[in-house]
Order: structure tokens, then sequence, then C-alpha cells
């Protein structure tokens, strides 16, 4: 079946051209009331992100994200492989809040908080701008030969990227290391930790790859948060659209003429300006409706109000509106369905909250040495060996920390000292015996419950299997 003409744009995106090959995209320069507000919020973001690794909570990295040793932080907590469970219901929750914002106001993510976008656009783009020019000038240059202007121009580019994107290495490693460990790196110079140099090196090659070239590629073909869209928007979900029937109304769209009685025409008020095509990152058009490739990053609402104000139309052509406000006049309302979502967000943000308010700050586990038995002593007395492991999330030392039986008469010996100290954020193991009297056993199998205690402090208690012979039943 053959595609309408009005449809043909959705056979193809709009970075690649009739012949398969990457169609370049030179966005003006964008300017106006939505790019302001989206620099303010990008700069404060950006300031974020690079002093998150920066700030401590005491004396814990605010962001850290260290998978090798399987420690993270988040504003400040710290986070151990058995809070595993509260990071993966934090991701959920995350994952459902993008999906409950997505429902409502369509890629609004993707234009003013998402990182490719803030550094594309907000830093990367603007040092374009700067060193090369608008669209104009940037379509000239890319078409002249290679003579000393477009060798200076391109070569200073390239240069300030390859800076940038080092820089943005560094930061980023210091989410997986801590800043601390980098800061070390930095002192101690490169020859010291020639591993770390080269993780840096890929990190810049693939953060250069992607903001010197790939662009806005990875939006529309990389990032599946772009495909999500498709599932997750209806025609109440508030986007960044083109008033289609204030824009075309009964005649279409035409050229502004001056003097020209547009109403009495039946001209639509679109004046086929295309200011909101050149000024999109992505190389659509928005008046032919929701696409995969707008990322709601505004820049076409500024250039036609701008537009519209020159020629003396109302403003608003190109607005956040959804579907059904263009269509039918139909407000905002808050569906069954943002209601069903916005349920389980809450949920889920009571159990983390409560799992969190009930998270000890030290972790115990105590378990019998694998492959071994039980051992018969003098005066009925039944030992099995086990190991331990105890957790320290706080940070600061627990000193004087001993184990003291409390579901069974008996003792517990440590195999190399009797009382020891876990480290701040770190962890204490070793080996320890437990012996009780075969008479206070019930079968060969038993559960212990055992105490930690600092001091004369309980500050945990865990649960154990005690073996014992069968006779004793």
């Amino acid at each position: 079946m053959e595609t309408p003409a009005n449809e043909k744009f959705r056979d193809s995106i709009g970075t690649i051209n009739e012949e398969g090959k990457r169609a370049w995209v030179y966005p003006k320069k964008p300017s106006g009331k939505y790019y302001s507000y989206r620099k303010w919020v990008s700069y404060g973001l950006l300031i974020f992100l690079f002093s998150a690794p920066f700030i401590k909570i005491n004396g814990n990295q605010f962001l850290l994200f260290n998978v090798l040793e399987r420690r993270f932080n988040i504003f400040g907590a710290p986070f151990w492989p058995q809070d595993f469970h509260l990071f993966v219901i934090s991701m959920i929750i995350g994952v459902l809040f993008i999906t409950l914002f997505t429902v409502a106001f369509g890629r609004l993510f993707c234009g003013w908080v998402c990182p490719q976008t803030i550094f594309m656009e907000m830093v990367f783009r603007r040092i374009e701008y700067w060193i090369e020019g608008d669209r104009g000038k940037q379509i000239r240059l890319d078409k002249q030969s290679w003579n000393a202007e477009k060798i200076r121009k391109r070569g200073m580019k390239w240069i300030i990227f390859f800076i940038i994107s080092f820089f943005i290495a560094n930061i980023f490693l210091a989410y997986l290391i801590g800043s601390d460990q980098l800061l070390r790196y930095i002192i101690d110079g490169p020859s010291e930790h020639i591993s770390t140099l080269i993780s840096l090196l890929i990190f810049t090659a693939v953060f250069y790859f992607v903001f010197a070239w790939f662009r806005e590629q990875v939006c529309i073909i990389a990032c599946p948060y772009g495909r999500l869209q498709g599932v997750l928007l209806d025609s109440k979900s508030i986007v960044v659209a083109y008033d289609y029937k204030r824009g075309e109304k009964e005649a279409g769209r035409a050229k502004f003429k001056k003097n020209e009685d547009r109403p009495a025409t039946g001209k639509g008020d679109c004046i086929d300006c295309f200011q909101c095509v050149h000024v999109c990152p992505t190389g659509i058009d928005i008046r032919n409706g929701t696409q995969l490739e707008c990322v709601n990053c505004t820049a076409c609402i500024d250039a036609c109000d701008h537009m519209m104000e020159s020629v003396n139309l109302p403003k608003g052509l190109i607005r956040y509106a959804s579907e059904d406000n263009i269509a039918k006049k139909a407000k905002f309302k808050f569906t069954p369905r943002l209601k069903g979502y916005s349920a389980v967000l809450v949920i889920l943000i009571g159990v983390l909250l409560g799992m969190s308010f009930l998270r000890n700050d030290v972790e115990a586990n105590i378990l019998r040495l694998p492959g071994q038995l039980y051992d018969h002593k003098d005066d009925n007395i039944i030992s099995n060996v086990y190991t331990y492991k105890l957790v320290n999330k706080t940070t600061t030392e627990i000193k004087d920390v001993h184990f003291e039986l409390l579901s069974h008469k008996g003792k517990i010996e440590l195999v190399t000292h009797k009382n020891f100290t876990i480290p701040k954020q770190g962890l204490a193991e070793g080996t320890l015996f437990i012996e009780i009297n075969a008479a206070a056993l019930e079968g060969d199998s038993n559960r212990l419950k055992i105490g930690v205690y600092s001091g004369g402090k309980l500050i945990e208690t865990t649960i154990t299997a005690f073996l014992g012979p069968r006779s004793y039943r």
C-alpha cells in the first residue's frame, strides 16, 4: 500500500537523505523565552553534575556509583551489596516516574534534563556557534575547500571539543571510583596509573565521538527512551505541538504578504517561513505532527513566536498542547491511567522509605564453614565452626565488637581475638567457634540467634544454623 503524500515524512528519519546517507543537521541558533529558561535549568544541572562527586555528607561522597567495589552513595547515604534490594526499588521508582512524566508531558525530560541534550545544545553547539557562526555560515564553511580559514576554525573546534570531552570523562570517573581516588591519581601522575589513563582516553573518545559526530543520532537511534513515546503517548499527553487547525484553516499555509487581510482569504496563520524547521536540532518539521525525532526542546516554539510577533499574529501557533487540546479544545485532565501510575509510584516510594528507615547500620552474616561437620568434645559439648562477615555502613569505627548467644546457653570463641573493631565504611571478617551442650539441642539442626555487641550495646542480631548429632533428638 502506497504511503499518502502527506505522510511521506514517516518513511524515513530527518537525518537520512533520499540516498540513505547521513544528512548533517545545521540548526539555527535558538533564542527566546523558553531557550532562556532552558539555559538556566541546564547550567544549574551542569553545576550540580560537576560538583556532586566533590560534595561530602558525613564523610560520604554525595553521589557514587562504584560498580567494581559494589559501593553506592545516593544523596550521601551509603548503599552496600546487602542493600541491593533498596537500589533496585530506587531504580524502579525512577523508571516509573519517567514513565508517568512521559504519559503526562511527553518527552519533556529529553529537552530539559537529559545530559545528552544539555551537553550538545548548551555546551558543544554554543562553542560551534562561537567559532563557525550560525546556520548559514556553517553550511558555507562545510562546502568550501580546506583553506586556512576552514583548517583554523575546524582545528580550534575539534581541540576544544576534545578538551571538554576529557574533562567530562574525568568527572564520569569521579562518579565511578570516587573523587578522592581520582584526585590521588592526578597527584601521582598518569605514569603511575597507566590503566586508568587508558580508561580515561577511551571514555574521552566515546564522548568526543558522540558530541562531535554522532550528535542527534543518539536521541534518534541509540536512546531507548525515544522508542517509548509510541507506547506511552496518547492524545491527552502534552507535547510540543503545532496547532494545525489555526495554522492551516481552509486555504492552508501561505507566505506572508504585507497589508493583506489574511483572515478574509481563509489562509492559516502559518506563513510557511520554515524557521521552526531550521532551528530544530534533529532536523524535523514539527508541522507534520508528533515524531520520533522530536525531543521537546522548545526551539521551534521560540522561533514561531518570534515570527508571529513580527507579522502581528497571535503567538502560540506551536506550543505545549495535547492532540485533544488542539482538536477539541479539551483541557488537561488527570486520567485514570495517570492515577494508576501515580498510585503505584506512591506505594513504591512508601515501601522504599519504610525499608530505608528499618535498614541497620551494621550488616551481620554468620555462616557455617562449608564441608565441616560438628565436633563432639568433652562434657557432651558440641562445637561448630563458622565464618563471619560484618559490614559497617557508617562513617565511624565500631569498636570493642563481640558476639553473644541469645537463643541458647553456650559460648562463642573467636579464632584470633576476643574483641575487634569494624572500620568505618568497611568490613570485618574471620572465623569463630560456637559450643553448646548437646542436652540443649533439639535434633540435628538448630537455629541460633546471635547478638552483635559494641561494648555492652546490642547493635545487630542474626540467625544461623547449628548442626548436632541425630542421637540427641
